[in-house]
Formats: C-alpha cells, sequence, structure tokens
C-alpha cells in the first residue's frame, strides 16, 4: 500500500503561483511514476503532470505545460507541483496519484489516490 497526504491548496489571485506537496508513505518503492490530477465542479477529473522516480521523466496535459513544473525529493518521498501564472479555469480539487508509470498515469491508470487539496484562483 501506498499512503499520499497533499498540502498547499489555497486561494490565489489570477497571475499568482502556488507550490503544492505530496508526501508518500508505505510501499513508495513499488510504483515509479507520481504525479497530479485536478477536478473542477461538475467536471471530470483530469491528468496534470506526472514523474518518474527512476529517471525523473516529466510529462503534462497541454493545458498547463510552460506554466506548471512537476518535481520530487525522493529522499523525502515527495513530489511538488509549481504551478505559475494560474488562471480561474485552474480552480479545482488537486489530488496526488501514483502509478506504474507516467504515461499510464497520463491515461488515468492510477493504483492510488491522495484525499486532495482545493485551489481557488480568483479573477
Amino acid at each position: 500500500q501506498v499512503q499520499l497526504v497533499e498540502s498547499g491548496g489555497g486561494l490565489v489571485q489570477a497571475g499568482g503561483s502556488l507550490r503544492l506537496s505530496c508526501a508518500a508513505s508505505g510501499r513508495t518503492f513499488s510504483r515509479d511514476a507520481m504525479g497530479w490530477f485536478r477536478q473542477a465542479p461538475e467536471k471530470e477529473r483530469e491528468f496534470v503532470a506526472a514523474i518518474s522516480r527512476s529517471f525523473g521523466g516529466t510529462f503534462y496535459a497541454s493545458s498547463v505545460k510552460g506554466r506548471f513544473a512537476i518535481s520530487r525529493d525522493n529522499a523525502k518521498n515527495t513530489v511538488y507541483l509549481q504551478m505559475n501564472s494560474l488562471k480561474p479555469e485552474d480552480t479545482a480539487v488537486y489530488y496526488c496519484a501514483a502509478g506504474s508509470n507516467i504515461y499510464g498515469l497520463g491515461r488515468s491508470y492510477v493504483d492510488y489516490w491522495g484525499q486532495g487539496t482545493q485551489v481557488t484562483v480568483s479573477s
């Protein structure tokens, strides 16, 4: 089992920045990829970004590429999502996720979910 705990959400004005963190515990070595998804009200959950533990490769949704950056600290079993140039349409609950590989996460093949953290971007 892998447990994921997100933090860092909040309220920010459009154009601002936030950094989300996801701390993993348990059998973290069993899953190579960690990433982020988001779900806005009345919309389906969508993939945001993923990163590989083993080779550090990253994969982003086109809607956030160039504005968001995912990174990880393997020693701390923590993944970060730096969100810049935030827009009101980025408002959502952001979920941390773990899976076998980054492209699988991109296709929503998720093995473990966190509980989510709210991000609200005001206009």
